[in-house]
């Protein structure tokens, strides 16, 4: 105290500065509280030397729990250190190849300083192909199904160094997903990756392999939340709809929306600037409805629907998440795949939801088939549950690895005790009066 006290006023406004400049600052960190350990690793691992440089196995590893990479894919970006070029690639390509004309004879594939690398799409002929390439770009999450949540491709990199002492790593690695939202670190060198054989007998080793880390801030990749929450319940007419420009607010004068109504809604193949997105209040390309729907003895349920606001895109291999205290009791989940997430191990109060494969897995476009819908039957926790003071609602939800907006929560619906209670005091009050007024009569 005594040395806040002796601050002058100048001084404190300059404390006050730093403290919003780090608030800011931090705005973007990629810490994600339900998947504290997530993240993208990089490892390149080189496999052999050449003449002129080395030939390395590039991996995409996907260590995260919810979010994946959905279509048009990856893409992978780096700066060579020095005058690198990149031979010849398998499984995947360079979008550029860059000026090679001081190459005669043997053509470079790629002769940029700043190469960016894509995904072959499925169909590939097997001799352009290595193992878990050609899908597209496309990574599945960890927990969704963990054998394809990698992607790999080969490339011989040429005017390089041949040993492990003369290879210089490359610096600013970039992932796009395809818009921004990843940052990665630099480039370290790690233990030499192990393999084995087919036969599982004899293990080999990269001769050198360096690792990247890339994280995903949801405030670096889009200015606005892409989803919203609304709420209802059985014990209430209420319905909570989402919150007015959740996710931005319509443009009357520069349309950014198309009302559902209007003859000339946005079909495929049209331009990219026309307005995809059905005007709302809340101007989301998803929402959530959580809908308390019935209370047993010793369960209650819920109803989960998602719909799709956007005319022009299909959201694949797409997963919900749910943070509630009574998660770790859920004894069904109807039509959709579930399963229980434990960051923090002992405390379980988070599940992750998605579609069954050929059934619902494609959150179709905007219209009769742009939605999906789960129920969710939970035992009840008695030391916990009560339907008072919103707690039968979630904390936060994630669609597709993006938190979503949920309404304040002195809008949820409440139960009706409350204006029962108030009733039964009005009542009260009236037969009190109409008492002293009796005996005033009596008396008089």
């Amino acid at each position: 105290m005594e040395f806040f006290s002796g601050l002058g006023r100048p001084t404190q406004i300059n404390l006050v500065v730093v403290l919003v400049f780090c608030l800011c600052s931090s705005s973007t960190y990629a810490y994600d509280p339900l998947d504290p350990h997530g993240n993208i690793t990089i490892k390149w691992d080189v496999i052999s030397w050449t003449d002129d440089g080395y030939v390395a196995v590039v991996t995409i590893f996907n260590f995260q729990m919810y979010r994946h990479i959905d279509a048009p894919g990856w893409k992978l970006g780096w700066v060579w250190r020095e005058k690198e070029v990149i031979w010849s690639a398998l499984g995947a390509q360079a979008t550029e190849q860059g000026d090679c004309s001081q190459f005669k004879g043997n053509i470079p594939h790629c002769c940029k300083k700043n190469p960016t690398i894509v995904d072959l799409l499925p169909g590939t002929p097997y001799n352009q192909q290595v193992a878990h390439c050609c899908k597209g770009g496309e990574i599945t999450s960890l927990v969704q199904d963990p054998e394809k949540a990698a992607s790999s491709f080969q490339i011989s990199v040429g005017k390089a160094g041949t040993s492990n002492i003369t290879v210089k790593l490359p610096r600013n690695f970039t992932l796009a997903t395809p818009g921004p939202g990843y940052t990665c670190g630099a480039a370290v060198k790690v233990p030499s990756t192990k393999f084995f054989t087919p036969d599982k007998r004899r293990v080999t080793q990269a001769l050198m392999t360096w690792s990247v880390t890339c994280t995903y801030s949801q405030f670096l990749a889009a200015r606005a939340p892409t989803c919203c929450i609304s709420l209802s319940s059985f014990y209430s007419s209420t319905i909570v709809s989402c919150p007015a420009c959740s996710c931005g607010c319509p443009n009357k004068t520069q349309p950014n929306c198309v009302d559902a109504n209007s003859p000339q809604l946005t079909l495929p193949g049209s331009s990219s600037s026309t307005p995809a997105l059905q005007c709302t209040r809340h101007m989301c390309p998803v929402r959530i409805h959580w809908h308390v729907k019935l209370n047993y003895k010793e369960y209650w349920r819920v109803k989960l629907s998602i719909t799709n606001f956007n005319y022009m895109r299909n959201y694949t291999q797409w997963n919900v998440v749910v943070q509630h205290p009574n998660m770790g009791n859920i004894s069904q989940v109807f039509s959709f795949n579930y399963s229980p997430l434990n960051p923090y191990g002992s405390i379980n109060n988070t599940a992750m939801m998605w579609g069954v494969q050929f059934y619902n897995d494609i959150l179709m476009q905007n219209g009769p088939d742009g939605n999906a819908q789960t129920e969710i039957l939970l035992r009840k926790d008695k030391k916990m549950f009560t339907l008072e003071k919103g707690w039968a609602f979630p904390r936060r939800i994630y669609f597709n690895g993006d938190n979503c907006v949920m309404p304040p929560p002195d809008q949820y619906p409440y139960l009706p005790n409350r204006s029962h209670g108030t009733s039964v005091y009005v009542l009260n009050l009236v037969a009190g009066m109409v008492t002293c007024l009796i005996l005033v009569l009596f008396w008089s």
